[in-house]
């Protein structure tokens, strides 16, 4: 039996799957925005391992600063005991670039766990139990954070979940009367990323902050998905005027090693530290190797203002991308949702980008779009060649 053969059979004897027919690409390489696999076929990255690779892969700065941090330590001690450099440096550059008031950064090992550990903190610091979120949301799979997710195909397997959870219509300025003097949190996506990239009104967000304001609620912005410069701002809240109570942060933040966290004031994080104290508590949250690829990748966005240009290539995208069968395209910046009629052709259509080297992807609530977020150092020639396929594929799928 071939290496290759061999190792996808191994893959789905002894890797727990998360559907019934994952794509078993087996990559062998990435560099940039391209995927090498065994056979050597090339691959153009449209979708960041889902808005993970915001630099591309194996970055040189990275490599260099996990290299640098590897012959250092690794793991020494859990998050929070130890001053350690890595978690420090990156803690003061994050603030450093968020509101004054986000001063303190917990960190921790992926989103999902920086939204138990928002979730958590809103409770802990108002002392309230109720949590609103919106329909089609999504901040991740834990227990927690599935709770708050905003569809019931996905949650209704695993219930009971959280209670005392409310969810209101995405971009309905008339039903934020709900949130109330008991609500501890509301938490949303500044745009919403698994229902197919919905960006709300300016209006209604500035409204948001406002009933919380008045209800003294909590806000917090899930920008995993969007941070970290993928719409065209280092965070997505930036466009609509509005400050947070509390950030969740992962994906991009780590430059390719898992990494997440939360971010709020000095005030509210230290609710967390007594009373009880290990309020929250993480082994390998801001691991150290973690903690400096996330700071490299961070220095990297930060002085080559990459996110500076996510607009001028979302319009390259915008002006390519045209087809009878393309619907319309939402989004901001390089977080860009495709849409077709149906999701019948949207996965034809996935599926022969993918054989014309390709990655796209589509939506877990919207299936009948495809997501665009490729890396932001994606350039104009490589958009170029890119829609060029895209439109291939479209055209293939008729066929």
């Amino acid at each position: 039996m071939s290496s290759a053969l061999s190792q996808k059979k191994d893959f789905f004897s002894y890797l727990a799957q998360t559907s019934p027919g994952p794509l078993s690409l087996e990559i062998s390489s990435a560099k940039g925005i391209w995927l090498k696999d065994i056979n050597g076929k090339k691959y153009l990255d449209l979708i960041s391992g889902i808005a993970v690779s915001n630099l591309g892969h194996s970055h040189p700065a990275v490599v260099k600063a996990i290299k640098k941090q590897a012959d250092k330590h690794t793991h020494i001690m859990v998050y929070g005991e130890y001053i350690q450099s890595p978690q420090v440096a990156f803690a003061k550059k994050l603030c450093s670039k968020l509101p004054k008031q986000l001063d303190s950064v917990y960190f921790v090992n992926s989103g999902s766990e920086a939204v138990e550990g928002a979730l958590k903190l809103a409770k802990r610091y108002t002392g309230r139990t109720g949590i609103v979120s919106f329909s089609n949301a999504y901040h991740g799979s834990t227990h927690g954070a599935l709770s708050v997710m905003g569809d019931e195909a996905l949650k209704m397997p695993f219930r009971p979940l959280l209670p005392d959870v409310t969810i209101l219509p995405f971009g309905n300025n008339e039903e934020l009367i709900n949130i109330t003097k008991s609500t501890a949190c509301v938490i949303v996506e500044p745009i919403q990323g698994e229902a197919g990239v919905n960006v709300p009104s300016k209006a209604f967000l500035k409204a948001l902050r406002k009933r919380c304001n008045e209800t003294g609620t909590l806000l917090i912005a899930d920008e995993i998905q969007s941070g970290f410069g993928r719409t065209g701002k280092l965070f997505a809240f930036e466009h609509f005027g509005i400050t947070p109570d509390i950030v969740t942060i992962g994906k991009a933040m780590g430059g390719g090693l898992p990494i997440g966290g939360f971010v709020a004031s000095k005030k509210i994080m230290s609710s967390l530290s007594d009373n009880p104290a290990l309020g929250h508590i993480t082994t390998f949250g801001g691991h150290p190797l973690s903690c400096a690829s996330g700071l490299a990748a961070f220095d990297v966005l930060i002085s080559k203002k990459l996110y500076t240009s996510a607009t001028k290539k979302e319009k390259l995208f915008r002006t390519l991308l045209k087809h009878k069968a393309i619907k319309g395209i939402r989004g901001m910046g390089l977080m860009l949702a495709v849409q077709f009629s149906s999701e019948e052709l949207n996965k034809k259509v996935i599926e022969n980008c993918i054989k014309n080297g390709i990655i796209a992807d589509w939506f877990l609530f919207r299936a009948d779009a495809m997501r665009i977020a490729p890396p932001l150092i994606i350039t104009e020639t490589e958009i170029k060649l890119a829609c060029k396929k895209i439109l291939l594929s479209i055209e293939q799928s008729f066929s």
